[in-house]
Formats: structure tokens, C-alpha cells, sequence
């Protein structure tokens, strides 16, 4: 069974359903593959490559926001200028690859055109299987290219094509979002810890 299993008469015990969820979600992150994930973010980062992120609909959402908290936040206060872009932002691009070509070469087609050897990608799906990221992915391995993958339910295809797997281990869209979601700002926000002045952290917000 999958969560919800029945219809509640109440939001507040919906809520607190979903909180559990949400909270055994965040706990069935493999911590290594977290820390390993962390190092080839902040490797790229520093040896000036870029970072590539994809994903559809409300994994698209994350992506770009992914841009936001990594380019903006992770070079404040540090020695770090990020390059990150989003394969999900360009909505004129995106619309002209899949009305030309196919959508399932939204993605692939932009690294195709953009990718180079010192870059990394990361790539946001649930269900770890949406044809256009597996695409993108065997494009980045076949090419040095590293893939950070955020899966949930049972990890699809990108739990094997991916350099790092984080998995969530939740078989609801919502819950699995909010779980990449706050990976992402947990990886934002360590990154940026570790290369600011200690005297800063108490002073900044984060």
C-alpha cells in the first residue's frame, strides 16, 4: 500500500500523517552517499566547471530553484562562484528540442551542446525512470560527466546509471519533493558553511 491508504476527515490528522512520512523519508537518506554527493558538487564548484540540473514538473520547480540557492547563496560570504544552470529553464529551447526532435531529448540535446568533461549533473526524479533524465544520464557517464541522481519509490533506472544515488525511500510524490527539496538546501547551506570565515556564521542568515 501506498500512503495515503484512506480518505481523512481531518487536515490536522492529515498533517500529522504526512510529518511522519515526511520525517521516516529524510531518515532513509544514505549518509554516505550524501557526503559523496556533497564533494563532487563543491568539487565542481571549485575547479570552476558547471552544474548542470534537470527534471520535469514539480522536479523542474526544484531545479530551478536549485540554481538559485546554489549560484546566489553557496558564493556568499565564500571563495566559490558556482556555475549552475538549470536544462529545465529555458522554456524556449526546451519547447523547440521537443516539438523538432522529441521530448525525450529535452535534456540531453542542451548537454550535447553545452557539456564538457569538468561539469557534473544533477538529476531530480521521483520515480528515477522519466525517459528524457535516464537519456541525459547515459549521455553524462558515457562522457567523464558525474550524475547526482534524487530518486524516490524504488529508485527506477537512475539508482544503477548514477555516480551518487540519493535516494528517498517514500512512495509519495509529495513527501519524496519535500525530501529533494531539502537536500537541496542542506547541500547549499554545508557547502557554504564550509568555506566561510567560522566569525561570519553566526551573523549571516541562511
Amino acid at each position: 500500500m501506498t500512503f495515503p491508504e484512506v480518505p481523512y476527515g481531518d487536515i490536522a490528522l492529515f498533517y500529522e500523517a504526512y510529518s511522519a512520512k515526511l520525517s521516516t523519508a529524510m531518515a532513509s537518506v544514505d549518509r554516505e552517499a550524501l557526503r559523496a554527493a556533497a564533494l563532487i558538487l563543491d568539487g565542481v564548484y571549485a575547479r570552476g566547471g558547471t552544474l548542470y540540473i534537470a527534471g520535469n514538473g514539480g522536479s523542474a520547480a526544484i531545479a530551478n530553484t536549485f540554481v538559485c540557492d546554489h549560484a546566489k547563496l553557496v558564493q556568499t560570504d565564500t571563495d566559490l562562484k558556482p556555475r549552475v544552470i538549470s536544462l529545465a529553464g529555458n522554456v524556449p529551447m526546451m519547447t523547440a528540442i521537443a516539438n523538432d526532435i522529441s521530448y525525450d531529448d529535452v535534456f540531453v540535446y542542451q548537454l550535447q551542446t553545452y557539456g564538457r568533461a569538468d561539469d557534473a549533473l544533477v538529476l531530480i526524479s521521483a520515480s528515477g525512470s522519466s525517459p528524457n533524465i535516464v537519456k541525459a544520464a547515459e549521455w553524462a557517464r558515457a562522457n567523464d560527466v558525474d550524475v547526482v541522481a534524487f530518486t524516490g519509490f524504488d529508485g527506477g533506472k537512475m539508482k544503477d546509471l548514477a555516480t551518487v544515488n540519493l535516494h528517498v525511500d517514500a512512495d509519495n510524490y509529495g513527501v519524496i519533493e519535500d525530501c529533494h527539496q531539502s537536500l537541496m538546501h542542506s547541500l547549499a547551506q554545508f557547502i557554504r558553511l564550509q568555506r566561510m570565515d567560522e566569525g561570519l556564521v553566526r551573523d549571516r542568515k541562511f
